[in-house]
C-alpha cells in the first residue's frame, strides 16, 4: 500500500466531517416542560428543511416536551449530529431516561444515520445509560463516529454499558482496518504515526491540522486494539503517546482512561 494511501486512511479514521443545515437553540435557557412549552421549538424543527444538526444545549427538557420533540424528529431522516449536552438542568434523574428514550425513538423512526451524539454535562448517572442504550444498538448509530459522555456521572457501571451497547458502530472501521492490516504492502507503523499526527499527539513535517476533539478517535482505537487484526507490537508505541500530558487528551478523560485500561491489558 502506497504511503499516500496510508496517509489518506489515517486521515479518514481521525476526521469526521458533516456539512449542511444546523438548527440551534443553544444557550437559550428554555424551560420545556409540556407540549405547549415546546410548540415553538417543534415548529422550527418541522419547518427546517434538510436538518442535519440539532443543538439543544443549555436548555431544560422534560418528559412530555421530549416526547413531542421526538415526534417532530420522526420526519428528519437527514439528521446527523445531535448536540444535546446540558439539556436537563434542574431535572430529577428519574426524568432523564424516559426523555432520552423518546428522543431516541424519534431518531430511529426517522431512519437517521448519526455521526455525532453529544450527551455531555447531563448528570444522569449510571442509570441514565438505559435512556440511550436502545438508540446505540439501533441502525441510527451504525454510522456513529463520536459519542460524547463527558461529565455525566456515569461511573464504572455506566462506562461499561455505553461502549458495549454499540458494537455495530465499529463495523465499517473493522472491515476497512482488517483489509488494510492484512495487506502485505501496508506499513502499520507509518499508519499509526500518521494517525497520531492527525490527533495532534505527534509532530509532522507535513502541515497536518490536528482535529479538535479526540473522543471519537480514542474510542475507535480502544475498539481496534482489542481486535485480532491489530498488531500487538504497536500497543507500546500507542501507550507512550496516550500517557503524555496533553490538553486535548485531558478533555476526553473517559475515552482516554478506557483506552489506557485496554492498552495495559494487551
Amino acid at each position: 500500500m502506497a504511503s499516500e494511501d496510508i496517509a489518506k486512511l489515517a486521515e479518514t479514521l481521525a476526521k469526521t466531517q458533516v456539512a449542511g443545515g444546523q438548527l440551534s437553540f443553544k444557550g437559550k435557557s428554555l424551560k420545556l416542560n409540556t407540549a405547549e412549552d415546546a410548540k415553538d421549538v417543534i415548529k422550527e424543527i418541522e419547518d427546517f428543511d434538510s436538518l442535519e444538526a440539532l443543538r439543544l444545549e443549555g436548555n431544560t427538557v422534560g418528559v412530555e416536551a421530549a416526547r413531542v420533540i421526538a415526534k417532530a424528529l420522526e420526519k428528519k431522516s437527514e439528521l446527523k449530529r445531535c448536540h444535546w449536552s446540558d439539556m436537563f438542568t434542574g431535572r430529577l434523574r428519574t426524568e432523564i431516561p424516559p426523555a432520552l428514550i423518546s428522543l431516541g425513538e424519534g431518531l430511529i423512526t426517522a431512519g437517521a444515520q448519526l455521526v455525532e451524539l453529544d450527551l455531555s454535562d447531563n448528570a444522569f448517572g449510571p442509570d441514565g445509560v438505559q435512556g440511550f442504550e436502545a438508540l446505540l444498538k439501533s441502525s441510527a448509530c451504525f454510522t456513529l463516529h463520536e459519542l460524547k459522555l463527558n461529565n455525566c456521572g456515569m461511573g464504572i457501571g455506566g462506562g461499561k454499558v455505553g461502549p458495549a451497547a454499540c458494537p455495530c458502530c465499529f463495523c465499517p472501521t473493522d472491515a476497512l482496518m482488517k483489509k488494510a492490516f492484512s495487506s502485505s504492502s501496508f506499513n502499520s507503523s507509518a499508519f499509526l504515526t500518521r494517525l497520531l499526527a492527525h490527533m495532534g499527539l505527534l509532530k509532522s513535517e507535513d502541515k497536518v491540522k490536528a482535529i479538535a476533539n479526540l473522543y471519537g478517535p480514542l474510542m475507535a482505537l480502544n475498539h481496534m486494539v482489542q481486535q485480532d487484526y491489530f498488531p500487538k507490537a504497536l500497543a507500546p508505541l500507542l501507550l507512550a503517546f496516550i500517557t503524555k500530558p496533553n490538553s486535548a487528551l485531558e478533555s476526553c478523560s473517559f475515552a482516554r482512561h478506557s483506552l489506557l485500561q485496554t492498552l495495559y491489558k494487551v
